[in-house]
């Protein structure tokens, strides 16, 4: 995969000055034309072995392009606000907005090579870390974002020949870092294990260029028209932009029969038994938050459900039961234009928890396939895939502990068609209602058929669906909290078992030890 990157290739410095002036303003005048059309953002992965021209190239770019319209990124040891979060939270809070180009150093390749190579993780864990960057990858792309990877190459001879030249010269020396000497010592492992990585993820939609380093103006002109070409090309193809492709559609059930059909809306609690329950759980919930096992363990609840079904409430009493410096609530509206300018996932990343800490989510990323899909907001190609994209999201979640807790909360239409005229009724609930609840309900068929296809296609082992009776709000309030602590409880178990295990694992390996 590397064989043509280690042939020597070289331009001559009059063929180099005379190419730059061109290639320069043809790249100016396509960073400003993306900045104009704000259609799609530029992602440029930088990887390879040191010493190839990484930090010369991008500094070059920045020389050559406009320096406002480009946003660099190096991404070195975690901190400890990212080791508290998903490993992808890093980078999706880094992302370019349309119309601007993200440069990233230390990118999610350089960290699943590093690890391989230094063996703090096994092929298991590479494989899995490939698939979640081709996942990653091509849901950025289908948001329409265009990624460029650069892989910088230098033979094993060429790197040997590059650290003694410097090492020699006194004037140069000092631009050796400890990670070029590191590197000169695992080369063939990381060659190896770079090949893997670049076969397994060069797609169509974010192919791989690997860019011979030796020679500076060959290496510079190389990248700087793949930019161009590629830029070019994105920019003409967004402009005629169709709505993609025409997925097989979800039909309704043929008997007309849907999953909350079968829910018992009639559920309900006396007061004294509510009063009673409620209490009760709100003080469980409040003893597993300050459990010790919830330092390993984020908590995320999302509330989805029929206008007026009491989601407000519900979340008023899972608040009441903590310090208000243990939880976020975040309600969800439409989005900002800063949030349209970015893939629809991007505004939640944001906002996920640290370990020990619980956020609400007032409404939620489900909207891509409720009132996004039902208000025809995005093409069905896209509400279509977001059901895969939406359950990786919350794979990577429960991964890094994220405990996530969903709900719908279910109301029959007579029950809507009451809570409204009473908010309308009542001068301190008015605000409550609005044009948009009365033009929801025109389309009540139409969301519960979409709340079915959600359910059948996002309720996983990993992330189940509670689906709440809420014809009566003290059953639903009791339901919901009582349906929080239960899943605690489960993590907290699942946690116990697996530091069993561990401390079993480590004795054997002692003993094993001692033994010798």
């Amino acid at each position: 995969m590397f064989e043509s990157a280690e042939i020597g290739h070289a331009i001559d410095k009059d063929t180099y000055d005379a190419e730059v002036p061109a290639l320069r303003e043809a790249l100016l005048e396509v960073q400003y034309e993306l900045q104009q059309q704000k259609r799609f953002p530029v992602i440029i992965l930088i990887n390879g072995i040191e010493g190839a021209g990484k930090g010369e190239t991008v500094k070059l770019l920045n020389e050559w392009m406009d320096p406002r319209l480009i946003e660099v990124r190096t991404f070195d040891q975690q901190t400890d606000e990212e080791l508290a979060r998903p490993p992808a939270w890093r980078y999706w809070r880094q992302l370019p907005a349309k119309g601007r180009m993200g440069v990233f150093f230390g990118n999610w390749y350089s960290q699943m090579l590093q690890s391989r190579v230094h063996g703090e993780i096994k092929d298991a864990r590479l494989d899995q870390a490939i698939a979640g960057a081709e996942r990653l990858e091509k849901m950025l792309c289908d948001e329409g974002a265009l990624i460029f990877k650069f892989w910088f190459h230098l033979s094993k001879k060429q790197m040997k020949a590059r650290l003694k030249a410097l090492a020699d010269d006194p004037l140069h020396s000092w631009r050796i870092s400890p990670l070029d000497w590191q590197q000169s010592e695992t080369y063939d492992k990381f060659v190896h294990f770079g090949e893997r990585i670049l076969r397994r993820t060069s797609r169509d939609y974010a192919p791989w260029h690997v860019i011979e380093g030796i020679d500076a103006h060959y290496r510079s002109l190389t990248v700087g028209k793949l930019l161009l070409e590629g830029l070019q090309n994105a920019l003409k193809l967004a402009k005629g932009k169709s709505s993609g492709m025409n997925p097989a559609p979800l039909i309704a059930s043929v008997d007309k029969k849907g999953l909350l059909d079968s829910l018992d809306l009639s559920k309900s609690l006396e007061k004294d038994d509510y009063e009673e329950q409620l209490i009760t759980e709100q003080a469980r919930f409040s003893g597993l938050m300050r459990d010790k096992r919830m330092r390993k363990h984020a908590l995320i609840t999302v509330f989805e459900g029929n206008d007026a079904a009491g989601k407000g409430g519900a979340i008023r009493r899972v608040a009441a039961a903590l310090d208000p410096r243990q939880y976020h609530i975040v309600p969800i509206a439409a989005p900002s234009e800063d949030e349209r300018a970015q893939p629809y996932l991007w505004r939640f990343w944001q906002k996920i928890p640290a370990r020990g800490m619980f956020t609400v989510f007032d409404r939620s990323w489900y909207g891509r396939v409720l009132v996004e899909r039902v208000e025809g907001f995005c093409s069905p190609a896209d509400w279509m895939r977001a059901y895969g994209e939406i359950n990786d999201f919350e794979e990577q979640l429960r991964d890094a502990g994220v405990i996530v807790v969903k709900f719908w909360l279910a109301i029959d239409k007579d029950t809507q068609l009451e809570r409204f005229q009473a908010r309308e009724n009542i001068p301190f609930k008015r605000f409550k209602i609005t044009e948009d609840d009365w033009r929801n309900r025109d389309k009540w068929d139409d969301y519960r058929t979409a709340v079915g296809d959600m359910v059948d296609r996002t309720s996983t082992e990993i992330s189940p669906w509670t689906l709440v009776e809420a014809n009566d709000k003290r059953w639903a309030r009791v339901k919901v909290l009582r349906t929080i602590n239960r899943a605690l409880e489960e993590a907290f178990e699942k946690t116990d078992k697996h530091d069993k295990h561990d401390k079993h694992d480590k004795h054997d390996k002692k003993g094993k030890k001692a033994k010798k």
